[in-house]
């Protein structure tokens, strides 16, 4: 199958486009994959020290804060990390799972209160390229008495194993729709005017628009005696966001070549095909 993709819209963690010639199977193949099958380096295993911390000869702090620890590693897996596609996954790294620098960045927290510990007090141990995306999130809040120290492994997953692996949000697409509308319609020079690239095509008495640009004027065609309104089911509007661990560009890309290689593998191994 032969597809054709349009960018409509596209920033490092966004992107709208344009999918044709592919059936609605296909698209919901691509939304699913978008969704749950993207790789991605998250915090998996965390480990904390507990008992006195102690900063200095004379500064003792206590490791009990006032979340319980799973709370924390919960939030910690949750933290965006920069992803390098190029990683093995642990099952099929060389190091049969163990973890090595091919499939496992190590991460550190010390911190000490009182102050808000957040994702930029997590550090990577090593490349500075996997330091957390937003440095603002925060894990956990420490009063005066109170330190925290722990360790902890990222390694790369998909989502369909767990929602702290998953990239790409708020996946939809819907069909590619033309409103046509006459030109004697009120307030129809004001919305061509607004919306200039949601115009398709004018004769003397039509004009044609697609909502495959969003505008909130657009939405005023819909309240026309004269609206038509013709949907092709062959074309596909998508649009999603990704939390900054890829570009929308780079997970994309992954999407198309996973689902390439997946029914080409498929393919082989149906006899007769």
């Amino acid at each position: 199958m032969t597809q054709n993709i349009k960018i409509i819209e596209e920033g490092s963690t966004h992107i709208t486009f344009e999918i044709s010639d592919v059936t609605p199977a296909y698209a919901n193949m691509l939304r699913r994959t978008l969704i749950n099958d993207i790789p991605k380096l998250a915090i998996s295993k965390v480990n904390f020290h507990h008992g006195e911390i102690r900063q200095g000869e004379d500064k003792v702090y206590s490791s009990s804060t006032s979340l319980f620890d799973e709370v924390i590693a919960s939030r910690l897996g949750m933290i965006p990390l920069p992803t390098d596609l190029s990683m093995n996954e642990r099952e099929s790294c060389s190091c049969g799972g163990q973890g090595c620098p091919l499939c496992t960045v190590n991460y550190s927290i010390f911190a000490v209160g009182p102050k808000v510990v957040t994702s930029g007090d997590l550090v990577p141990l090593g490349d500075a390229k996997f330091a957390p995306v937003d440095k603002d999130i925060p894990i956990v809040e420490l009063n005066e008495r109170q330190a925290i120290m722990l360790d902890a492994e990222a390694y790369m997953g998909r989502a369909k194993d767990h929602a702290r692996f998953q990239v790409a949000i708020g996946v939809a697409y819907r069909y590619h729709r033309e409103l046509t509308v006459s030109k004697r319609e009120p307030d129809i020079e004001e919305i061509v005017e607004k919306a200039p690239k949601n115009v398709i095509s004018q004769d003397d008495n039509e004009i044609t628009f697609t909502t495959d640009y969003p505008s909130k004027y657009i939405a005023k065609l819909y309240r026309m005696d004269s609206l038509k309104i013709k949907e092709d089911d062959t074309r596909f509007i998508f649009h999603f966001e990704t939390d900054g661990s890829l570009t929308a560009r780079e997970v994309l890309t992954y999407a198309l070549d996973r689902i390439k290689n997946r029914l080409s593998f498929l393919r082989e191994q149906v006899p007769g095909e």
